[in-house]
């Protein structure tokens, strides 16, 4: 077989010790040699299952063969007819375990390189002069989309599309939900983001932002003397968990989505230039092994911390960040503390943090994750002296809206309740997708959500028409 059907062509990344000093990107794309050369190893498979891998359903073919021939126009069209969002998935998606797991040639050898050939193609058009886009608004109905993260951002460009007048609404001052305040600008840009947002506003959605549905305004006034005729809810899953141990109210201690929002929302990076501060010494231990505690850690070391620790209490087998991540990590000087559990944050006097009490762990038999269950070895516990204590174990949704809405139906950890197999809650519709129903999960399976919604939302305005 020949070499370019079995090496997969690397990603271009900038120095580790450089990029941890500033929030730059880490990886600096495909050139166009790059790209045709990847693009060649799709074998265009007859059944591409690389497709099923997609929530979105990308025709992952159809666009690599238009890379190959050198059609980045074309391959363009075809990505944003299926995700108005390539730019950011091709960044921030975990295309390992989703469409590139499927690829046929990674039987053998490395799956064809499908997230960095979007991000080629998404980046490629952004440096095109600008696409007329005409909005062509012409159904009567309109549909008010509640937060403006990957599903109602996507729920908004598909209805946008089908002639809906939309109008998100954004709790925040900026919109992008947790692609803005919750991904580091060395993994999503922010211009990037911001170019996705504005074609989707050239197709028609329109956006208001600091505006909190069930506060500023009601969901039966959106219903109602507003005239929305069905409601989308994006909210995200973006209350921080806690774990309960003594220490966790001392000075020091934050969740990441604070931590995160913060520094990429509030460029607390910045400060005093920008208005928001983040206090961060010498030592930061970020408790999780997730894509958040990745992103976490690495920003506490470009923030001015001089040692930023991962703590888990499990393995790196069981890690749930993706593995380019990890491997960014330990490039910029991470320490990985595997295998370790939190009892306690230590404090002085003054109520400021100054260790981490932990004990050592051993893996046990699987738990109702599927992990190998973290047990403690008696005996075996430990201090890390540590300035700062960042929580990355998990969030739910802000139970806000449920609060202040009649007829929205919630399960036990706070999630929306959708009927089987649809995006239907149990208020007439009203249609829900991404973390506000699955909990926290990933940007590309809430964009998968929110298109999903959209053709549901289109049925359902069809047949009350």
């Amino acid at each position: 077989m020949p070499v370019k059907r079995v090496q997969k062509t690397p990603m271009p990344e900038r120095d580790a010790v450089l990029r941890s000093h500033d929030f730059k990107e880490v990886n600096e794309g495909y050139g166009i040699a790059h790209a045709q050369f990847e693009a060649e190893r799709c074998l265009r498979c007859q059944d591409p299952i690389c497709i099923d891998g997609c929530p979105v359903r990308v025709p992952i073919p159809e666009f690599i063969h238009q890379v190959a021939k050198g059609d980045m126009r074309a391959a363009a069209e075809i990505l944003r007819r299926s995700n108005p969002l390539p730019a950011v998935c091709g960044r921030v998606c975990p295309q390992e375990v989703q469409c590139e797991e499927q690829c046929s040639i990674g039987i053998r050898f490395k799956p064809v390189a499908i997230g960095y050939l979007e991000r080629f193609v998404a980046d490629w058009e952004m440096e095109q002069p600008a696409v007329e886009i005409r909005a062509n608004l012409h159904q009567d109905q309109k549909v008010a989309i509640v937060g403006s993260g990957p599903a109602g951002l996507v729920c908004a460009g598909e209805l946008a599309r089908l002639g809906y007048p939309v109008t998100i609404f954004e709790a925040l001052h900026a919109p992008g939900g947790v692609l803005r305040y919750g991904i580091p600008e060395f993994r999503l840009p922010k211009n990037v983001l911001d170019w996705e947002i504005e074609q989707l506003k050239k197709l028609g959605v329109e956006i208001q932002c600091n505006v909190i549905i069930g506060k500023t305004i009601t969901m039966d006034e959106l219903m109602g003397e507003m005239g929305f005729s069905a409601v989308f809810i994006g909210t995200g899953a973006g209350l921080p968990s806690f774990l309960g141990i003594p220490g966790e109210n001392l000075n020091g201690v934050y969740s990441a989505n604070e931590f995160l929002t913060r520094v990429n929302l509030m460029h607390a990076n910045d400060f005093p230039n920008a208005d928001t501060p983040v206090m961060v010494g010498r030592r930061v231990a970020v408790i999780g092994a997730g894509n958040t505690a990745m992103d976490t850690v690495r920003t506490a070391l470009r923030v001015g911390a001089e040692h930023g620790m991962i703590v888990y209490r499990r393995s790196d087998q069981e890690m749930t960040a993706r593995v380019e991540e990890h491997h960014h990590a330990i490039e910029e000087g991470v320490e990985f503390h595997w295998l370790t559990n939190p009892v306690e944050v230590l404090g002085d006097e003054d109520g400021w943090v100054t260790g981490l009490r932990c004990v050592r762990m051993e893996l046990g038999a699987p738990d109702d994750s599927g992990r190998a269950r973290p047990v403690p070895i008696e005996g075996s516990e430990f201090v890390i002296p540590v300035d700062n204590v960042v929580l990355s174990i998990g969030n739910k949704p802000n139970p806000l809206l449920l609060q202040t809405t009649k007829g929205l139906a919630s399960n036990k950890w706070g999630c929306l309740v959708v009927h089987d197999g649809t995006s239907e809650t149990s208020r007439d519709h009203v249609f829900a997708g991404g973390d506000a129903v699955t909990g926290a999960a990933t940007v590309i399976l809430a964009a998968g959500a929110g298109k999903t919604a959209a053709t549901e939302i289109h049925e359902d305005l069809r047949a009350n028409s």
